[in-house]
This record gives structure tokens, C-alpha cells and sequence, in this order.
């Protein structure tokens, strides 16, 4: 329920602009408690100024500089992005590297999920097999013989939860041996050996394209057996189509009867890995859902969890914040390379991390970039920053988690499975039925009013922390025992009850040839 009375949020006693809680916005001529006037019509989640503002003054929020005013702005004006230029992004030179490292937070022992456990230590959440791709060509095929082997084939084995054709749009009519194509194989690689497919490795090839299967995966990830093969070649086929989806759905049978004697064991809180985003964010991000999740980050690492954010644009104005926190100078140093990498590739574009927000961002109260980010690191807590990967590398640090990605929800999704992702923490303020078919993704509603509206698509509701009828650590604790029901499969998302499962979406910064 909205509050009954006018309502704004500051976060910091530096802030100089506060948000309007109250669903709807308020009026002009609205008198806040504090004895602040509106002086014209503000909508819900945007922004009021808590004092007058010359031209060329600071606008701080978060206790951070989200931009300048192109104007003066009279105190209790709306304040917004026709009123202010855009600061210049933190000089990464400048970055400080490891000099505010958090102590570690004290254990939470007891904690613990039904998972799947595989043979190289790592636990799944789910037992499905995963058939992966070399190449668009073949894809079509996969998806049809995936559509016969659920109809066919699964459900003789009731322990196996689905089959998961990861297909994409890359393997051949690509520069290969370029320094970018590195992103998409290593993606495709580890998502291939992600921990809910159970060890299991099936790969369908055409035959002639760039992305050999010997390119794909390492001879010791994709062990060619006389008796089994873990890869089809669609051209070696002689009797037409018949015959190429009759292999394909044997390989997958044999597999399938060997992941179905899988059972759910207990599995230590320790071995989850779950991944952090934000899609549809509005000003409320970074008052409820993304510091209720940051809280829940705190409590997994506390377990002994690997928790990973990402969406490089989106933390890019943040940089010089979490490399003072870093555990170490040589953590600071990566996510440094990250964000130097991601600048030179956005200039290359002709781009810069003023493209990121949405008409959506904005309707939703995000005037720029610099108060976007400082909402989505929020969603990062207050651990120490132990370790950076790259675009598609494999996560196998415990504790918080750097893993770059760009911030489009399907490609950051993506990445984060090829990181090793089990669980997906997705806050929204705008409301998308995203969802994914390899991991379950939780979502987390930044205002009450979305959640109302969508109460069969959104799983938790953190507007109730603008409202005053949960705290910021009442709904952290519900997401942290949320992942664990989840993980256990003893609760369903909403995306997974609608099957609402987003394609793959590969990173490719290699050209096209």
C-alpha cells in the first residue's frame, strides 16, 4: 500500500534531491512533513530538490555527484534530466586500488539447499541436459529434435527436469581467429559445462563451419567415447533428416537415462553461485529491491557463497568506489582492465555509457547513467571484492564477484551462466517477464505498484521497504530464503511456472566477415 501521507526518500545526508514515494507522484502545492512545498507536479520515483540550485551547482544523490545543473532550480522543483548536464565518468588512472577493503563479514553457518551434485565438486540446481551448438545452421534441427525428445523421451525418466537446445546465432561467416571471438567460444564452452547440465556434454555440429567441435571444446571436456560419441556431425548423415534427429535424439537418450539416477542431496549454502541484475530499473532500484538484494549478497557471502554483479556500463560511474574495496591491488587492477576495455569498445562504436538508459530508465525517474549506477552497485552489498572475470570466463571464486558483461539483460544473463550462475537475483522497477531455462531467476520488484499489478510475475515485492512495512534487512532475509527454496526446488519461480525462458544472446565484439 502507497504511504497515506507525502512521502520522499534520501538516501544521504549530502543529497540535495530526494525521490517522491508516493504511487502516482504528488501534486503541485503538496506540503512534506518536513515542511518542504512542491512547487510543481512531480511523478512517482522522481526526483524533488531539497534546496535551491544555481546553475553549475552539484546534484548529489547517493551522497555521489549524479550530475550539474544546466539551470537554477527552485527548492521543491522536480528535478530532472532537461535540468542537467552529465558529469565526466571517474578517471580510471586515478582509481583507488585496495585501500578500504571491508573486514570480512562474520560466517553464517547452517545453511544449506538440495542440489545436484557432479562429479568435479561443483552442485546443480537443476538436472537437465543441455545440447549445445556450433553453429546457427544446426539449430533449427536441435530445436526440433528438443521439442521430441520432451515429447518422447523425458518422461520415461522422471528425475530429469528438462533438455536445453543452446542455440545462438554465431559459428561460422565470423573472423574466428580474431582477438574478440575469444568472448563468444569461451561463452558457448562454459555454458556447455555448466553445473545444471550434470557433467553430461553434448554438442551437434554441421560439419563445415568455422567453430569445430575441436575448437569448441577441449579434448578432455568432451571425451569421445567408441561406444558413445558426445558430439553429432549433421553432414555426416546419409539418409536425410530422419536419420540426422535419430542420432541426435539416441546420443541424448543415453545421457538422459545416466543424469535421471541423479537424486537431490544436501548441499551447503557454500556451493551456490548466484548472479545479480537489474533490468527495467527505475529511480526506486536503488532504494529497495537493489540494497534489499545487496543485503542478501552479504548474507550468501556469509554462507560461503560466490555472488557475481555485473553490466560493466552500470557500475562504470561507481569504479572508483568498489576498487578501494577490493581485496586485494591486484582484484582493483582487473576490474580496472574491465572498465578501460569496455570504454575503448563503446569509443570503437562510436558510443559511450551516456547510450545506456531506456526511455523506460527515465519514465521511471533515472535522469542519467551516473544515478543509474549508483543504484545498481546496491545490488553488491558491502563484502570485499575478491575477484574480477572477464566476459564469459568461469567463475570458481567464493565471495563477491566482478563477472563483466555489457548491461543488456539477455547478454549479461547469458554471461553469467557461462560463469557458472545456478541461481538469478533480477530486480525490476519497470516490470519484464524475463526469464532463463538453465537457472531459475527470482524477481525482485522495486515498488509495491508493479508488484500488484503483476503478482504472477514477480516473486518477491522490495517496494514494501519505500512504504515502511519491511525493512531493508525484513526482505533481504526473504530473498536469501528464497534462493535456498529455489536452489531446492521446493519453490518455483514465476518465470519457471509460465516457462518463460529468454534466448541465448552471445557477446560478440569480433567483426562479421
Amino acid at each position: 500500500m502507497a504511504p497515506a501521507e507525502p512521502q520522499y526518500i534520501r538516501i544521504n545526508a549530502r543529497d540535495n534531491v530526494a525521490v517522491v514515494v508516493n504511487e502516482g507522484g504528488l501534486p503541485a502545492g503538496t506540503l512534506f512533513a518536513s515542511g518542504l512545498e512542491l512547487r510543481e507536479d512531480i511523478p512517482e520515483a522522481h526526483k524533488v530538490a531539497l534546496t535551491h540550485l544555481a546553475e553549475g551547482d552539484a546534484i548529489v544523490r547517493y551522497g555521489e555527484i549524479i550530475g550539474i545543473a544546466s539551470r537554477a532550480i527552485t527548492r521543491g522543483s522536480w528535478v530532472h534530466e532537461g535540468l542537467m548536464k552529465l558529469p565526466e565518468a571517474p578517471p580510471l588512472s586515478s582509481c583507488p586500488l585496495a585501500t578500504a577493503p571491508p573486514p570480512a563479514l562474520a560466517p553464517l553457518d547452517g545453511y544449506a539447499f538440495q542440489g545436484y551434485r557432479n562429479p568435479d565438486g561443483t552442485a546443480g540446481t537443476r538436472n537437465i541436459l543441455g545440447i549445445s551448438t556450433t553453429v546457427q545452421c544446426v539449430a533449427p534441427t536441435v530445436e526440433h529434435a528438443v521439442r521430441r525428445i520432451r515429447a518422447e523421451i523425458l518422461p520415461r525418466y522422471p528425475h530429469v527436469d528438462d533438455v536445453v537446445a543452446i542455440t545462438h546465432p554465431y559459428g561460422c561467416g565470423v573472423a574466428i581467429d580474431a582477438p574478440g571471438a575469444i568472448i563468444p567460444i569461451r561463452t558457448l564452452r562454459n555454458l556447455a559445462l555448466h553445473p545444471n547440465f550434470g557433467g553430461e556434454v553434448l554438442v551437434v555440429s554441421l560439419g563445415c563451419e568455422k567453430l569445430q567441435p575441436a575448437r569448441l571444446m577441449a579434448a578432455s571436456e568432451l571425451p569421445i567415447l567408441e561406444s558413445e560419441p558426445s558430439y553429432a556431425v549433421l553432414q555426416n548423415a546419409q539418409s536425410g533428416f530422419g536419420e540426422i534427429v535419430a542420432n541426435i535424439m539416441m546420443l541424448a537418450e543415453k545421457k538422459i537415462a545416466r543424469l535421471n539416477e541423479n537424486r537431490r542431496v544436501t548441499c551447503p549454502a557454500s556451493d551456490l553461485v548466484v548472479g545479480l541484475q537489474c533490468g527495467g530499473s527505475d529511480a526506486l532500484s536503488g532504494v529497495t529491491a537493489n540494497p534489499a538484494v545487496g543485503f542478501a549478497a552479504d548474507l550468501l557471502v556469509r554462507a560461503g557463497a560466490t555472488v557475481m554483479f555485473s553490466e560493466v556500463t552500470e557500475v562504470r560511474d561507481a569504479a572508483h568506489l568498489l576498487t578501494a574495496r577490493a581485496a586485494t591491488p591486484e582484484v582493483a587492477r582487473a576490474f580496472v582492465r574491465e572498465m578501460a576495455w569496455y570504454d575503448d569498445y563503446l569509443r570503437q562504436g562510436g558510443a559511450d555509457r551516456a547510450a545506456n538508459p531506456t526511455p523506460g530508465n527515465k519514465k521511471g525517474g533515472l535522469t542519467n547513467i551516473v544515478e543509474k549506477a549508483m543504484g545498481s552497485i546496491a545490488k553488491a552489498g558491502s563484502s570485499a571484492l575478491m575477484a574480477v572475470a572477464g566476459p564469459g570466463e568461469r567463475v570458481t571464486q567464493k565471495g563477491l564477484v566482478f563477472a563483466a558483461t555489457p548491461a543488456s539483460d539477455f547478454i549479461c544473463g547469458t554471461l553469467q551462466l557461462a560463469a557458472s550462475m545456478n541461481v538469478h537475483i533480477f530486480t525490476t522497477g519497470r516490470g519484464t517477464p524475463y526469464g532463463l531455462a538453465m537457472a531459475p531467476v527470482i524477481k525482485v520488484a522495486t515498488n509495491s505498484g508493479l508488484a500488484r499489478r503483476w503478482p504472477d510475475l514477480i516473486d518477491i515485492d522490495a517496494g514494501r521497504i519505500a512504504t515502511a512495512e519491511k525493512t531493508v534487512e525484513e526482505v533481504g532475509w526473504e530473498i536469501f530464503l528464497t534462493v535456498l527454496d529455489v536452489a531446492s526446488g521446493k519453490k518455483k519461480t514465476w518465470a519457471d511456472h509460465w516457462g518463460l525462458h529468454n534466448d541465448f544472446a552471445l557477446f560478440n565484439p569480433g567483426p562479421v566477415t
